[in-house]
């Protein structure tokens, strides 16, 4: 017996005997998701693998299986017609002889694109179109009963119908062929429910609107509303059914019931049963949500009279190797990862999610867009009207819907507009995103601070379906805090959905199984097509955390009080839980990562209801500021951590004191000079400096070369020696370098110990992209590097947030964020607020100390994208491969550079003459002492 035939049966050999008459039984004929397929028979006409019988697993994607082309969106046309196929699958099965006496429908939860299904040789129904939406055919007449039938489905990719294609096709996203989702038998009794609509309100008061079919003997139509564990809520209601009648309406009310929300999401049953004069015909049991969802014009979004910012984004239903065939599990992954962001809402993009995506929504409390496709163009009105149904009946009882999106950017038939209320009998908020209508405005990417007349000018409730494009490393996090900022204080804003959840790569079996995310048009996610996670991820679940703490000034007046700000939406922050922990980290000569926890302990939390503040007490140890860093971590009332905040007790300057050896006793530093160099040695470590310019030229140990050279040169403009002058000073040798132009001072100080102090001093001027000083060193000698700082991420200037502050080991990567390597966190970049940082090199590692609070350390340029069409998301870097920082730039995304993003993405300005005799500048130390490295591969 196959897989779909055994599954069949045990679905109907597992009811409970006295239900098998009255409940919908239901038998798989495909697998039920992208782990679990079932071999069907099946032919392309184009493509790989064509003209030849072979087998595909169902449900799947057709190009995902070796057969077929490769097909990104709007580039489609330019393949045809090799592109246009058509994929004839076969299949045999059997069903229970007993079936016979019910109505029995073929269903199939989606197929791309023009969907013709034959049975025994006869046709089930008109051909299906639209790839994204449950369809179903009456088959009770086709089957043979018993025995074996014969099951032949056409599917073209390419539609028959041309607004079909420019809805679905011509479109900014990956297009595939084949039947996706299952495919099942559903079995009902001759008379039966079809469907219903449910309108369960936060006040209590439940709707529940039936579709019975072919009713000749019921007589009522009956419901009672349950606990998810089956016990009753309330008394059962019912109302009369009359023959024929294919609508009823049933209401009731619920005293006190527990609301539905995004960070409560309590849900309910429903059983709602077709009664004859004596027994029960037909029963199904809907999961429902008792919630309000509803548009204020001129005001805001309320859920359960609450009002609510969107803290949302896009999700593509894809995964690398199954194209739009997922699972349950990956729905669960996928909201976790959105939840685990603080995020609270989803945006269908481009068309109706699988089921268990809004299930798993339901379940773990995200608020839903559901969208009808049309990515810039729409459906003509009669295939139109067709999935507008088919949509809302499937996706109509999920409390995780609050609005509805008809089409995208464009892509909007404002004939359908009608249907949505046809169907939903909540008459939830239909949209036009990237467009106003009902009352609200909905643009797309607009620049901070946007615009005269309407978004942050304007009257209408706004949220922008789509903004921060996060192309490559852009977007995202890159602007968020100070849009978000910009949103929470104005009235009339509902938050945002940021663009787009992961990148859409597809593994090309026809491309050496390599990840292709189309150029530009595809690497867009904060999570990469296997959900590794970028920097973003963690700005975003900063910037979002519901709970918002002032970070502490942790000096001699700190006596353990923390101003905290409640920014949920229903959660009283003592629902919450906080704990608080003292750290100690290792030194760079202990060769570990791991930190010390030193002391820890609760904390009580007064009660601070939404939108107020108050102030958290930590009952810390007297000896406090003996210790390195304080951790605070608050994790909500259903155990998910929100956020831990680490600030730093210990300084920069500190670090620096218990790590730099005192030199007094050890060997005696010296300085000669040969030819254009000056050389410095103490302790088997010899620095070579140039007389001309005064950087480094060589540095040496016992056990060989440290390859850092050519520094400290300014990143930004020249500079020219004007004196130069060397002399020992104790136990240590100095020399001194004074320039004019971009440089003022340099001291090299080698101390007896073989420890090398490096002092300098600038004067930026005017507008930079980033200050501070260059060095070299050959990247194709690195391996990787500790470090302690904010991170493991790297920073920009307009994403600094999402960071830690510990110790961090990063392994040399050449990833393009959102384009090849997917290996985060990216080894090149900026790196925020760092003590120390060790090396680890094929030669051998050397260690680097800052005794100057604030700086940032960029190891090396990150390549370009190749797919980039422009240079928004490149970021700026200057010269050289080591650069200690006092500023750096910022990132744009796709459509914006990053000075329209808002004010941390504006260049850095400096003005000398408004802060007269500043100087900036550093105090580095540096350990060539070293070791001799274990050898690597090198790059």
């Amino acid at each position: 017996m196959n897989i779909a035939k055994l599954s069949g049966w045990l679905l109907v050999l597992l009811l409970p005997i006295d239900v098998l008459g009255q409940a919908t039984q239901f038998q798989y004929l495909s697998g039920q998701d992208k782990d679990r397929t079932v071999d069907w028979e099946f032919k392309i006409d184009k493509g790989h693998r064509s003209g030849e019988w072979g087998s595909i697993a169902v449900p799947s994607n057709w190009e995902l299986q070796g057969y077929g082309t490769f097909t990104y969106g709007r580039s489609w046309r330019d393949q045809l017609p090799d592109v246009a196929a058509t994929g004839t699958y076969r299949h045999r099965f059997t069903v229970p002889s007993d079936w016979q006496n019910k109505t029995v429908n073929i269903v199939f939860e989606g197929s791309m694109t023009d969907t013709q299904v034959t049975l025994n040789g006869q046709s089930a129904g008109p051909v299906h179109q639209g790839s994204f939406y449950r369809f179903k055919h009456d088959v009770t007449q086709l089957l043979n009963y018993g025995e074996e039938n014969t099951l032949e489905v056409i599917v073209k990719n390419v539609s028959d119908n041309a607004s079909v294609n420019r809805a679905e096709r011509d479109a900014d996203f990956w297009i595939f062929g084949g039947i996706y989702r299952p495919v099942y038998l559903e079995a009902h009794p001759r008379e039966h429910i079809d469907w219903t609509a449910i309108d369960a309100r936060a006040d209590g008061l439940f709707t529940l609107r039936v579709y019975p079919k072919n009713v000749r003997q019921a007589q009522r139509v009956e419901a009672q509303i349950q606990t998810l564990d089956g016990q009753a809520v309330g008394d059962a209601f019912s109302v009369p059914v009359r023959r024929r009648d294919t609508s009823v309406s049933l209401t009731s009310t619920v005293t006190n019931p527990a609301l539905w929300s995004a960070e409560f999401p309590n849900r309910y049953r429903v059983r709602v049963s077709l009664l004859g004069k004596s027994e029960t015909l037909h029963t199904l049991t809907e999961t429902f949500g008792f919630r309000t969802a509803e548009l204020r014009p001129r005001d805001g979004f309320y859920v359960n009279g609450q009002k609510v910012r969107f803290k949302g984004v896009n999700r593509h239903s894809a995964w690398p190797t199954s194209g739009r065939t997922t699972s349950r599990a990956l729905s669960v992954q996928d909201a976790q990862l959105m939840k685990d962001m603080n995020m609270n809402a989803v945006r269908m993009s481009h068309y109706p999610p699988d089921k268990h995506f809004l299930e798993v929504c339901d379940s773990l409390g995200l608020f839903v867009i559901d969208e009808l496709t049309g990515w810039q163009d729409a459906y003509d009105t009669l295939v139109g009207e067709q999935l507008v149904r088919e949509m809302i009946v499937r996706d109509v009882n999920h409390p995780s819907v609050v609005m509805w999106a008809n089409g995208n950017e464009g892509g909007h038939n404002y004939d359908l507009l009608d249907e949505y209320a046809r169907y939903d009998l909540q008459q939830r908020l239909v949209i036009h995103p990237w467009n106003t209508i009902n009352g609200a405005n909905t643009l797309h990417y607009p620049v901070f601070g946007c615009c005269g007349g309407y978004f942050f000018q304007g009257e209408e409730v706004f949220f922008p379906t789509e903004f921060l494009h996060g192309l490559y490393d852009g977007g995202h996090g890159a602007g968020l805090h100070a849009w978000w900022n910009a949103m929470l204080n104005h009235p009339r804003s509902a938050g945002g959905f940021l663009w787009v959840f992961a990148d859409e790569g597809v593994v090309r079996s026809d491309l050496n199984d390599s990840i292709d995310t189309n150029g530009s048009n595809a690497p867009d996610g904060i999570v990469g097509p296997f959900r590794q996670k970028e920097g973003s991820f963690y700005t975003i679940k900063e910037v979002w955390s519901p709970i918002h703490i002032d970070p502490p000034a942790l000096n001699a007046s700190f006596a353990g009080q923390l101003r905290i700000e409640n920014r949920y939406h229903f959660t009283n922050l003592n629902q919450c839980t906080f704990r608080w922990q003292l750290i100690d980290f290792p030194n760079p000569s202990a060769g570990a990562t791991d930190s010390t926890v030193v002391a820890s302990g609760s904390v009580v939390v007064p009660s601070v209801v939404p939108g107020l503040s108050a102030y958290l007490t930590l009952e810390l140890p007297d000896d406090w500021r003996d210790h390195h860093a304080l951790y605070l971590t608050a994790t909500d009332p259903h155990g998910r951590s929100v956020l831990t905040w680490t600030w730093p007790i210990i300084s920069a300057e500190t670090t620096a004191r218990t790590i730099v050896p005192n030199s007094t006793g050890s060997s005696v530093a010296q300085g000669r000079i040969a030819g254009d160099t000056l050389y410095l040695e103490a302790s088997d470590v010899r620095i070579g400096i140039s007389q001309q310019n005064g950087t480094l030229t060589q540095v040496r140990n016992a056990e060989g070369p440290i390859s850092l050279t050519n520094g400290p040169l300014p990143a930004m403009g020249e500079a020219r020696l004007t004196s130069f002058d060397h002399f020992a000073e104790g136990d240590d040798y100095v020399a001194q370098f004074c320039y004019e132009g971009a440089l003022d001072t340099v001291v090299y100080r080698l101390m007896g110990n073989g420890w090398l102090r490096l002092d300098y001093t600038y004067t930026p001027q005017e507008t930079q992209p980033y200050v501070g000083m260059n060095f070299n060193y050959p990247e194709n000698q690195v391996r990787g590097i500790t470090w302690l700082g904010q991170g493991p991420y790297r920073v920009w200037k307009n994403r600094m947030r999402g960071t830690q502050f510990a110790v961090h080991h990063n392994d040399y990567n050449n990833t393009v964020t959102g384009e090849s390597g997917w290996v985060y966190p990216e080894f090149k970049g900026y790196f925020a607020g760092w003590h120390w940082a060790r090396l680890e090199t094929d030669e051998q590692p050397f260690t680097v100390v800052s005794a100057t609070e604030g700086l940032f350390l960029r190891l090396f340029t990150p390549q370009p994208p190749q797919g980039a069409f422009n240079e928004h998301t490149d970021g700026q870097f200057p010269e050289g491969d080591i650069s200690v920082l006092d500023a750096i730039s910022p990132i744009g995304t796709k459509f914006k550079s990053p000075d329209m993003l808002g004010p941390s993405g504006q260049p850095n300005y400096f003005k000398s003459n408004e802060q007269p005799g500043r100087l900036w500048g550093a105090t580095l130390y540096f350990d060539f002492r070293g070791e001799v490295a274990t050898p690597g591969e090198g790059r």
